[in-house]
């Protein structure tokens, strides 16, 4: 396993004990690294207006659409530091 990879899993552990919960902007900033991380470029279908939720979770991830696994871990990672 590579540095990167176990940094990455290590802010995943970590963002789960952040001290206060960011707010909602910075939530999907979170989801949608670890999308981009873990899953690459978003396939799926688009939510339905009545979603309003998962809607803001794909347009959030789709805005990554290109980004690299490893810069979308490295992001990750600068983001879940920069909240502790």
């Amino acid at each position: 396993m590579s540095d990167l990879t176990a940094d990455f899993d290590a802010a995943v552990a970590r963002s789960k004990n952040l001290a206060e919960r960011p707010d909602n902007p910075t939530l999907l900033k979170i989801y949608a690294l670890y999308k981009q991380a873990t899953q690459g470029d978003n396939a799926e279908k688009r939510p339905g207006f009545s979603d309003v939720v998962a809607r803001a979770k794909w347009d959030a991830w789709t805005k990554l659409k290109g980004t690299a696994g490893e810069a979308a871990r490295q992001q990750y990672i600068d983001l879940i530091a920069s909240l502790e």
